[in-house]
């Protein structure tokens, strides 16, 4: 069903895979693309969760328009391992 605001609407795919990587750490990343035709978003890529923030980047195409989720493991000063999970508009 098509949002009210936008009227685009989210695969379900969308939810669950976000839900993998957010509870599950099943992913690196999840692009989302919004498929025209269909006026709908839905998953175009993966990242395997060894894969790296330059995969990410080189998985984003130049000149389209895309959205994506990217779980970031970075260690703190007090050397604590971290994780935080960013939405990114490209």
């Amino acid at each position: 069903m098509a949002n009210a605001a936008s009227g685009m609407a989210v695969h379900d795919e969308c939810k669950l895979k976000f839900l993998e990587l957010k509870a599950k750490r099943t992913f690196r990343y999840v692009i989302f693309k919004i498929e025209e035709k269909q006026k709908e978003v839905i998953v175009e890529k993966v990242g395997e969760p060894t894969q790296s923030h330059e995969d990410f980047a080189a998985s984003l195409p130049a000149a389209e328009c895309r959205y994506a989720v990217f779980d970031y493991d970075f260690v703190t000063e007090e050397n604590c391992q971290k994780s935080r999970i960013f939405f990114i508009a490209w």
